[in-house]
């Protein structure tokens, strides 16, 4: 999956915050059709997903598009895929997953849709919202080659908090071992790993720092709920130039130093050996994803 920074929600029946989220620059739109969108206009806000996605996808044809439908045990999910699924998606947010099983059943309905409306290679991002999910973090990662991308739990309100029962608090320590879990389960299935909600539209200076906290952590972008998010969390996870002049001086040191013969050397006042150059090779070709040069 490409290494998305930001995710931004839109309530599908709302194409004009569509257009607007667009025109944020995020990386990638999810149209959602499940929480954000009343039950007597789910019917309606499929046609307009469906329409909003080919608007979008005429205007970028970069940005990740991608729909949240209904969860399985609505029996909406197949209408829902029915009618948007197309050559514009880029994947599905699919909801509720609590085990492998659970991700085999999206796959097949995935695979009927693609066949059935012209579409093909569409990924899934799982978030992880039930605590059975957590528990089974890696065989759900694992389940499918269409899973690309699994999100890390925090929020102060939605199902995560519900289904654990945790007092959000401004630093998120309370959500550190769910998280972890995800992290894990995606370094070990090869995929890319998102954080989840700074849910305080205003407070940026707080947004900013649970996006470094998270990078921290090792997560790669975030799931965002407001336009004025974007700048904000690209920032965070843009590497700069002075990181990307550090890693790639790291690189040719050790790599000099092993041409001579050495397997460690002396770097800016750090040892650094073999590990480290691999650790920053890593680093540097994930680094020039994000910025757009390889």
């Amino acid at each position: 999956m490409h290494p998305y920074r930001s995710i931004l929600f839109v309530p599908a029946h709302k194409p004009d915050w569509a257009r607007k989220a667009l025109s944020s620059g995020a990386d990638c739109l999810v149209i959602d059709l499940e929480d954000s969108v009343p039950a007597d206009l789910k019917e309606s806000a499929r046609k307009t997903a469906r329409d909003t996605l080919a608007e979008l996808r005429a205007q970028s044809p970069d940005v990740g598009l991608f729909v949240r439908p209904n969860a399985l045990d609505t029996r909406m999910a197949g209408a829902d895929l029915e009618a948007v699924v197309c050559p514009e998606l880029t994947g599905l947010f699919t909801p509720k997953i609590r085990n492998a099983t659970d991700v085999v059943r999206w796959e097949t309905l995935i695979d009927w849709f693609e066949a059935r409306n012209d579409a093909e290679g569409l990924e899934m991002m799982v978030p992880v919202e039930m605590v059975d999910a957590i528990t089974n973090a890696v065989e759900i990662a694992g389940a499918s080659p269409r899973v690309g991308a699994m999100i890390g739990p925090t929020s102060a309100h939605a199902d995560i908090a519900r289904a654990v029962g945790y007092r959000q608090s401004r630093e998120g320590s309370e959500t550190l071992y769910l998280r972890s879990r995800i992290l894990l389960a995606c370094r070990q299935y090869g995929l890319h790993a998102l954080t989840g909600l700074w849910e305080d539209l205003g407070d940026l200076e707080g947004l900013r720092e649970f996006a470094d906290y998270g990078l921290q952590l090792g997560f790669r972008g975030q799931i965002l709920i407001h336009p004025s998010h974007v700048p904000v969390v690209h920032e965070v996870y843009t590497p700069s130039d002075e990181e990307m002049g550090y890693h790639e001086e790291l690189v040719a040191t050790v790599e000099k130093a092993v041409a001579e013969g050495h397997g460690a050397v002396r770097f800016r006042g750090t040892h650094v050996d073999i590990a480290h150059m691999e650790k920053a090779k890593d680093w540097l070709a994930h680094a020039r994803k994000v910025r757009g040069e390889g």
